[in-house]
């Protein structure tokens, strides 16, 4: 319940004012570019890939910081990256992973209070979740995933995509710390 920093505000207003559009633009492909390595690793590391794709959420986010004209540019970039590099992942990343990203980035500077934030980015994540595995048939969690509708499988995926929002939240904030340091102290 606690309100959120203001240093993702300041970070936000800083490059705003400090960066010119070709360096919003390069350090937005640069971002692209590390979201569709993290989230293809699922698909090229066997096993211990697919703890490092989740975290394709991070490059979105801080992209999405800097303006959401970045993040959207960063989101589509890594798309069709994807689209080259690993084409499995293109039903997950935009529908979960890109779409966190894309809600706690703009969320982080335009919302007040953290259970917003959490609240906001749930939800979109549980209709992201439920996009691919009820409307699609794609299997999200994996082949042994079923797509087939339960009320206990809502309420458990409910509950996981809050869960996994706060846990975005503390971590992005935790992210953006050590950015506030790169940004807005170095020369």
């Amino acid at each position: 319940m606690k309100p959120v920093p203001t240093f993702p505000n300041d970070i936000h207003q800083h490059i705003k004012r400090n960066w010119s559009r070709a360096k919003m633009t390069a350090y937005a492909a640069l971002m692209a570019a590390f979201a569709a390595i993290l989230q293809s690793a699922g698909g090229l590391i066997i096993g211990i890939g697919f703890f490092i794709s989740p975290f394709a959420t991070a490059p979105i986010l801080m992209a999405t910081l800097v303006s959401f004209r970045s993040g959207l540019f960063t989101y589509f970039v890594s798309i069709i990256l994807l689209l080259l590099i690993q084409p499995a992942e293109l039903f997950i990343f935009p529908f979960t992973t890109g779409l966190l990203g894309l809600g706690l980035g703009w969320s982080f500077h335009t919302l007040s209070s953290s259970y917003k934030i959490v609240f906001m980015n749930g939800a979109s994540l549980f209709l992201g979740i439920c996009i691919p595995l009820y409307v699609l048939g794609f299997p999200v969690f994996g082949p042994s995933s079923t797509s087939s509708t339960s009320f206990t499988m809502l309420v458990l995926l409910f509950v996981f995509s809050f869960v996994y929002s706060w846990i975005w939240l503390e971590f992005g904030l935790f992210l953006l710390r050590k950015l506030q340091r790169f940004v807005l102290y170095s020369k």
